[in-house]
């Protein structure tokens, strides 16, 4: 593993190894046990979306292994100002070790591991979003006590996370089932992925795919840089609602998970997001610890 572009180039294999280690990691810091395991180690952080969770997370989680984070905003670098990223690929290969780069196009994260030399890693672009889906299924292990078997459904638009985790569940032997309204559905190359597994099903019918899930994921109809069309999606989504009538049809004992900013009444109403608070915390704790895994297995000795 020489990156962390989308969840489609990480084998199950692989992402167990990044969950125990993620376990590990994890233990340590609540035992107060420090791992410097990449001191002297650099990490450049380019952010061209805003950010509270992964900015925190990462800076935090380098500092905590030993390392430097250094933030990079791309108002104030030359590739906000035209540079091709073949070049600023090359240039911060020479001063880094890592870069972890948080943008909109997958294509400018799959150049920058094209033209450059360390290791790359994807905070969030529009088509994937493997390191929140790496601290979900951290999240569901730790509930759960396994992935394998267990059905995990999604209500809501067919972005980064729906992509993700669709991989990232049918990698590690769920079912996945989603629910979204017409026109929102994965990305093609995703729905291609899961074309004949028997363990993937998608509808436009939320309580047709939250029926006996032992795991319920949601997020914002409207994502980062979508807000011009907030009141048209929230027309297309009405009914995409994780709420107590569609929860009633889920597992009785159902882990509700959504990765953060939530917009209570929309896609979750205030009534389940804090009956499900504890698990939604957790998850976004977990983001630390899933990502010093990353860290710890692509700039690590």
């Amino acid at each position: 593993m020489k990156h962390l572009l989308k969840m489609l180039d990480l084998s199950a294999q692989e992402i167990t190894g990044i969950l125990n280690l993620a376990d590990q990691l994890k233990y340590e810091k609540k035992h107060g046990i420090a791992h410097p395991r990449l001191a002297g180690k650099t990490l450049g952080m380019i952010f061209q979306k805003a950010s509270t969770r992964t900015r925190v997370s990462f800076e935090a989680g380098m500092y905590q292994l030993g390392g430097l984070p250094i933030f990079l905003s791309a108002s104030d670098m030359q590739i906000g100002r035209g540079e091709p990223v073949q070049d600023t690929a090359r240039v911060l290969s020479r001063y880094l070790d890592g870069i972890m780069i948080r943008t909109y196009a997958q294509k400018e994260v799959e150049n920058l591991a094209e033209y450059g030399s360390i290791p790359i890693i994807n905070g969030l672009t529009d088509f994937s979003h493997p390191c929140q889906v790496l601290a979900d299924l951290m999240t569901v292990r730790e509930y759960k006590g396994q992935l394998d078997g267990l059905k995990m459904c999604f209500i809501g638009d067919g972005n980064n996370m729906l992509n993700s985790l669709t991989v990232g569940g049918l990698k590690m032997g769920m079912k996945v089932s989603a629910a979204c309204p017409e026109g929102y559905e994965p990305a093609k190359e995703v729905l291609d992925f899961a074309s004949g597994n028997p363990d993937f099903f998608l509808t436009h019918q939320p309580r047709e795919a939250i029926g006996g899930a032992d795991v319920v994921v949601t997020d914002v109809w409207a994502s980062l840089g979508m807000e011009s069309e907030k009141k048209e999606r929230e027309k297309a989504f009405a009914g995409y609602q994780v709420n107590a009538e569609n929860l009633a049809l889920a597992a009785g004992d159902a882990v509700v998970l959504h990765c953060l900013p939530a917009h209570r009444g929309e896609e979750i109403t205030e009534e389940v997001f804090e009956a499900h608070a504890a698990e939604i915390f957790e998850e976004a704790e977990n983001r630390l610890h899933a990502q010093k895994a990353v860290l710890v297995t692509l700039l690590g000795e």
